[in-house]
């Protein structure tokens, strides 16, 4: 491992001063910046909220870091269900459009903004951002900024962040995990499930119940105690296990399973609400999922809790760092997290890479639900030639 990390370093460096040389050779030949000019990069902007078609890369002006902030030459870029909800507007509160989205990144540290302190250039790291992600150069305060393990790879240190630190926080902040609880995650074989199979796996005698579309079962079985079809009545066969029910639900699908999930609670359980991808049901949103998936959440009764000792809670990742400022409660957590992965005990799974330029078909397998683990952008990769000509400036493919 560490002859690994010295190559890794070894190979950074050479990519530094590579990068650093090819730039004086371009200033040298086309002599000192003039007032105005700017320099450029890839991005993926969304013009407008809806289809696949408001996706497109473009060139925009590269960002410079201000105060306390990192500049970061990206390698590899996560891909969350939230994303979509951005796309559609699904979101409150949403942005401004164009837009360039994506909240998490990995690659090196390009430049340092002032009053910045722990990190150096060169430094391979991974990182929060709110919004504009999707890019070659992204800069992000500091506090969201976290160095990556000698052994772990670019579309890795993508994947990390916004699942692993997700499911440490909902099983162990707030619902308490201890041993011989049990558990039930929808969407087992996601990012975020996955991440909470591992996790739970970190503890004694903890039993996982998942739900994932059948054909993901061969490929995840080994990663949950007990495997059932998204589609099927999964209530019914987790109360045939387990009498009592279970101590946690964590849902990502919100809907009619907010009531199944509360009806599954143990005494003193915990049902965590940290999604609603039902909302999403094709390529844009459909206003009518939407309305009748709130209803549902709407009708929860509070003396119906009190009566029956349960507890339901909502997690939102983004909203505790960009609008709760508790950038210092994930450090901590993201401290632990690396612990658990230099210790062998946590391995973030990477379902596919893909380029910029192959974004709409990316977000199309995350609608189609046919991902295990993460989907990555890879800022290096070549884009299939087909794929290519779909996600150009002047593409217009994709529905409305």
């Amino acid at each position: 491992m560490a002859k690994e990390g010295a190559q890794r370093a070894e190979e950074t460096e050479q990519m530094i001063e590579k990068e650093g040389g090819r730039e004086a050779a371009e200033g040298s030949a086309a002599g000192s910046l003039r007032a105005g000019d700017t320099k450029e990069m890839r991005a993926v902007v969304l013009s407008a909220f809806g289809g696949l078609n408001k996706l497109r890369v473009s060139k925009k002006a590269m960002p410079e870091p201000q105060e306390g902030e990192l500049k970061i030459r990206v390698k590899a870029c996560g891909l969350n269900f939230i994303d979509l909800m951005v796309r559609q507007g699904n979101i409150d509160n949403p942005p401004k459009t164009p837009l360039v989205p994506g909240f998490e990144c990995s690659g090196i540290v390009e430049a340092l903004g002032d009053s910045v302190k722990g990190f150096e250039i060169g430094d391979r790291v991974m990182a929060f951002v709110n919004y504009n992600a999707w890019a070659e150069v992204v800069c992000t305060p500091v506090e969201f900024v976290y160095k990556i393990p000698d052994d772990m790879s670019f579309s890795e240190a993508a994947a990390f962040p916004m699942n692993f630190v997700t499911a440490y926080m909902m099983l162990f902040e707030v619902a308490n995990l201890r041993e011989g609880m049990s558990v039930l995650v929808h969407s087992a074989g996601g990012g975020v499930g996955q991440a909470v199979a591992q996790l739970c796996s970190t503890v004694p005698n903890v039993t996982v119940f998942g739900t994932a579309s059948s054909f993901k079962h061969e490929a995840i079985k080994d990663s949950v105690t007990h495997l059932f079809d998204r589609n099927a009545d999964y209530v019914q066969e987790v109360k045939r296990i387990s009498t009592d029910g279970v101590d946690i639900v964590l849902d990502c699908l919100c809907g009619e399973n907010t009531g199944k999930g509360l009806s599954l609670l143990k005494p003193l359980g915990t049902y965590i609400l940290y999604g609603s991808s039902n909302m999403v049901t094709g390529e844009t949103k459909s206003f009518f999922s939407f309305a009748k998936s709130w209803w549902q959440v709407e009708k929860v009764n509070p003396i119906k809790l009190y009566e029956e000792n349960k507890v339901i809670a909502g997690f939102s990742l983004l909203n505790l760092l960009f609008k709760q400022n508790r950038g210092g409660l994930i450090k901590g957590v993201m401290d632990k997290l690396l612990n658990l992965y230099n210790s062998k005990k946590i391995k973030p799974v990477v379902d596919s890479l893909w380029a910029l330029e192959e974004v709409k078909e990316a977000m199309q397998r995350i609608h189609d639900r046919g991902n295990i683990g993460k989907l990555i952008l890879d800022v290096e990769k070549a884009p299939t030639p087909l794929m290519a000509n779909d996600s150009t400036e002047t593409s217009e493919a994709g529905e409305e």
